[in-house]
């Protein structure tokens, strides 16, 4: 019985070996970054519109730190906000959807405005890179000759 203990055993230790070369070679999250801090995500991109619910919370926000302001605790706030939210009509959540509305235009307007400069800025690179391209495509086509 002892000859397979033995053998399973020395097996564990090569495993762990393994473990402790793969951990030694991997990155950690913090090294990697997180995935929605990624390169995708052009710092420079302008920031979404708030939504009606999100300009609500904005003044509601300060009117409940005038009436408790010994209260710190953000999800007190927020209960209330969405408490108050939800118990409100249509017609008292307009000005908040047109407030929205505004903001989402502008949004719209910074975006277009945004990829022509992107645009532009990249149909500059778009061109070097080209030329270089054809530069080396020539002198691997003269050595080939």
């Amino acid at each position: 019985m002892r000859g397979p203990r033995t053998a399973v055993i020395a097996h564990k230790k090569l495993d762990a070996e393994k473990l402790k070369a793969r951990k030694a070679g991997t990155k950690t999250t913090k090294e990697k970054g997180s995935k929605k801090n990624s390169a995708r995500k052009d710092p420079d991109a302008p920031k979404r519109p708030p939504s009606a619910f999100l300009v609500f919370m904005e003044e509601f926000r300060k009117s409940f730190k005038e009436n408790f302001p010994e209260n710190k605790s953000v999800s007190v706030v927020v209960k209330a906000g969405g408490a108050k939210w939800k118990s409100m009509s249509d017609s008292e959540k307009a000005p908040y959807a047109e407030k929205a509305s505004r903001k989402k235009a502008e949004y719209e307007k910074a975006v277009e405005a945004y990829e022509k400069q992107k645009l532009s800025h990249s149909g500059d690179n778009e061109e070097s890179e080209k030329s270089t391209s054809e530069i080396h495509d020539d002198a691997e086509q003269e050595a080939s000759s």
